[in-house]
């Protein structure tokens, strides 16, 4: 089992320090959110609560993930990145394509992309991208990103993005993996469909089981259980030995966690989040 450990909470100045700690701690990858801006009216109903209020509050730093990933890429070796996630069809695909791919380039392929169809309609007005059929679009950026991606000159004809050949460069030197976020029927899905994996949050044990059985049904019915596959899940249960053979067996490959609101801490002090981070490897990581 490979472990994931997010910083939402932790200082933003800090996380250099932090990606270097899980480094050490023997964590795989870190997670980053993502969200350009928060209204002050939010009309929007967040999807992961009873209530619809979102977890977070304008006071919450935000940085844009792919700067952040670089800065943290730089000071560490072997660590990998994801977000969890990225609002992809809020963005215009060749712009995100670029900041991905430099990212990718610059970490030596250390990148993840974890995408969603995103919640939050004040948001895409703002960038001024459609919020309706937001989940088609979102599936043919990828199909354009991965393009991109590829190096030499690519040309696309599509419903949404139509080009002749361009080239993007620096591409990145493996592709990119990308993991389709959320819990719905549709999202599963699309990511047997078309994802390299799949993103779920807020899970408990048997919950996330029976996420993982939904995607294998799905992925046998669109033909793709023979292709290499991540599942990255949040489980609301601390990551015991029996717990973690449970979830490898049901498909897990990743757990994604939190040392500090794994006990109910939600913005330490950088150096409690470093002896946070080194006592969870000490204690669940294998």
């Amino acid at each position: 089992m490979k472990f994931c450990h997010g910083l939402i909470g932790a200082d933003p100045l800090d996380w250099g320090r932090l990606a270097v700690a899980c480094e050490r701690a023997g964590f795989d990858s870190v997670a980053v959110s993502d969200h350009v801006v928060y209204p002050s009216y939010l009309r929007s109903k967040y999807p992961y609560t009873p209530d619809g209020t979102p977890l977070f509050s304008p006071e919450e730093d935000w940085p844009d993930a792919w700067v952040a990933i670089a800065s943290m890429a730089a000071v560490t070796t072997t660590l990998r990145f994801l977000t969890n996630v990225y609002v992809l069809p809020a963005r215009n695909p060749f712009v995100a394509a670029k900041a991905i791919g430099t990212a990718a380039h610059l970490s030596r392929g250390r990148v993840g992309l974890g995408v969603g169809a995103g919640w939050m309609r004040e948001e895409f007005e703002l960038l001024e991208q459609p919020w309706e059929r937001r989940g088609a679009r979102m599936e043919e950026s990828v199909e354009v990103m991965r393009k991109l991606w590829r190096g030499g000159m690519v040309e696309h004809h599509g419903e949404f993005y139509d080009f002749d050949p361009v080239e993007m460069r620096p591409a990145p030197p493996e592709p990119v993996p990308i993991y389709i976020g959320g819990h719905s029927e549709i999202a599963l899905r699309r990511a047997a469909r078309i994802g390299d994996g799949w993103l779920g949050m807020h899970y408990t044990p048997d919950e996330a089981v029976e996420r993982c059985e939904d995607l294998q049904r799905h992925r046998e019915e669109a033909g793709t259980s023979d292709r290499p596959f991540e599942v990255i899940v949040s489980p609301l249960a601390a990551p015991t030995d029996e717990l973690v053979e449970r979830l490898e067996a049901a498909g897990v490959t990743t757990i994604l966690t939190s040392s500090w609101m794994a006990t109910g801490l939600t913005a330490p002090e950088v150096d409690r989040a470093e002896e946070m981070i080194a006592t969870y490897g000490e204690r669940f990581i294998r």
